[in-house]
C-alpha cells in the first residue's frame, strides 16, 4: 500500500473514531511529531573547526574551575519542579 492510500485509509478510520479521549491523543501526538520534526530540520552539523573550538573552550573551562557539580545540578532541577 502507497502512502496515499495509507493516510486516505488512515482518516477514514480517523473519522469513525467516537473515544473523544482517544482523539485527543491523537491531536497531542501530532503536535508533537510536528514540533519534533520542526526542530529536526533547523538543526545543522557544526563544522570540525567549530567542534573542536566548543571542546578547547570547555576545557579550559574545566581547568578554571567552571564547573557545576552533580550535586548543584540536581539541587537546581529540584527547583525546576
Amino acid at each position: 500500500m502507497d502512502i496515499q492510500s495509507r493516510k486516505i485509509a488512515f482518516v477514514q478510520e480517523f473519522l469513525k473514531l467516537q473515544n473523544e479521549e482517544l482523539i485527543s491523543q491523537f491531536e497531542a501526538l501530532l503536535v508533537h511529531e510536528k514540533s519534533a520534526a520542526d526542530t529536526a530540520s533547523d538543526l545543522q552539523p557544526m563544522s570540525l573547526d567549530v567542534f573542536n573550538h566548543r571542546i578547547n573552550k570547555s576545557m579550559a573551562e574545566a581547568k578554571n574551575g567552571q564547573l557545576t557539580s552533580n550535586a548543584d545540578l540536581v539541587v537546581e532541577i529540584e527547583k525546576w519542579l
